[in-house]
């Protein structure tokens, strides 16, 4: 009966943890088929349907009539989680009906966005003219800021003293991924 009860909760527990960051109702209305190399290429083809974008944000302008974040893409995992950062198929902006802090929404930070495509904006990028992907967002996901873990790094061992070694019984594990 509890070892049941275990398998059960085990897998609940695996169920929610794995969930997209995006709604359900708004995923239901997502194009799967729709690529961003797709997207990249023929935006005008693509007004009217729902994306669901990940990358990592490299500007935002607050404009009157909202938030223009410009975005570089990169692959995203099962949750919507934006991966491959150094793996770009280029970039895009989402327009937020609504003030966005320059602060929270800074430069760097990983965001998800789901987002109905309305096309694409010409701008400068350096010297190019450069043929955006134009996104006005339906829900928006900021990711939290990942922290470095620092390791100390002790000679005579790999992870520190006897008494902080993970297979000593009265070892405190804080942070650790299993």
């Amino acid at each position: 009966m509890r070892k049941g009860f275990l398998i059960i909760a085990a897998a609940l527990a695996c169920l929610s943890a794995c969930a997209h960051v995006i709604p359900k109702d708004t995923l239901q209305q997502v194009d799967t088929e729709l690529t961003f190399s797709a997207l990249q290429k023929a935006p005008e083809e693509y007004k009217g349907k729902v994306v669901v974008l990940g990358g990592i944000i490299v500007g935002l302008v607050n404009k009157k009539e909202g938030t223009i974040l410009e975005v570089y893409q990169t692959q995203m995992d099962r949750e919507g989680r934006p991966i491959k950062l150094d793996v770009s198929g280029g970039r895009f902006l989402a327009l937020y009906k609504g003030l966005l802090d320059s602060e929270i929404y800074r430069k760097g930070r990983r965001v998800t966005i789901a987002g109905i495509v309305q096309g694409e904006k010409v701008m400068r990028l350096g010297e190019l003219e450069y043929h955006y992907p134009y996104l006005v967002i339906k829900d928006l996901h900021l990711w939290k800021e990942e922290q470095p873990q620092s390791y100390e790094y002790y000679p005579w061992g790999l992870w520190g003293p006897w008494w902080r070694h993970p297979w000593y019984p009265g070892y405190d594990c804080y942070g650790c991924p299993w």
